[in-house]
């Protein structure tokens, strides 16, 4: 069996560092910009960025119908900091005209942990990891409400920051910039 077929969402944002990751993992990344490009696929990765850019670029593009077929049935996504906005439930503090996936049941607040000047870094215990995860919070999302079926993989002072719900996982924070690959290794290693 040759290696697994991951796309990374190159619309807007860092996809090309979640490519770099991926690929360093032995996955064989594609760039996905059309519908098409999901095609043969095993799994997409849903970089950060400006989330209601990236909402008008998926609507624009075709891949917004596209991607919203594949997750409704089970397709495997990550979605990090702008990722997570798009895949959540409800986005407070969005664009009126700004769309999202709701494949994850979760309520999240843009850009909630301050601006650009505001990033920091934080060790995340992850569940899973033997060791602590060197987060990087850029503009992230705040998780305000977890639905049911959400299982909560790492918190940052009490508040959720990395999730998972079936075959959907998310990242409020920025695991490709650490230079630790293991959140990209665990999603790999469930697709």
């Amino acid at each position: 069996m040759g290696a697994v077929r991951v796309g990374v969402l190159a619309l807007q944002g860092a996809f090309a560092a979640h490519a770099e990751v991926l690929e360093g993992l032995g996955a064989e990344v594609s760039e996905v910009r059309v519908p098409g490009d999901l095609a043969r696929l095993s799994g997409l990765v849903m970089p950060g960025g400006e989330s209601t850019t990236m909402s008008k670029l998926l609507v624009s593009s075709g891949l917004f119908v596209a991607l919203g077929k594949r997750l409704s049935q089970g397709f495997p996504v990550f979605g990090t900091c702008a990722g997570m906005i798009l895949l959540a439930a409800r986005v407070l503090d969005g664009r009126p005209d700004q769309q999202s996936f709701a494949a994850l049941d979760v309520t999240v607040r843009r850009n909630a942990y301050g601006r650009q000047v505001d990033s920091f870094e934080a060790d995340l215990s992850v569940t899973g990891l033997n060791a602590p995860f060197p987060a990087v919070f850029i503009r992230a999302p705040l998780i305000t409400e977890l639905g049911g079926g959400v299982q909560v993989l790492a918190r940052h002072e009490a508040q959720p920051v990395l999730v998972r719900q079936g075959s959907v996982m998310a990242a409020s924070f920025h695991p490709e910039l650490t230079g630790d690959g293991r959140l990209h290794e665990l999603f790999l290693s469930e697709i």
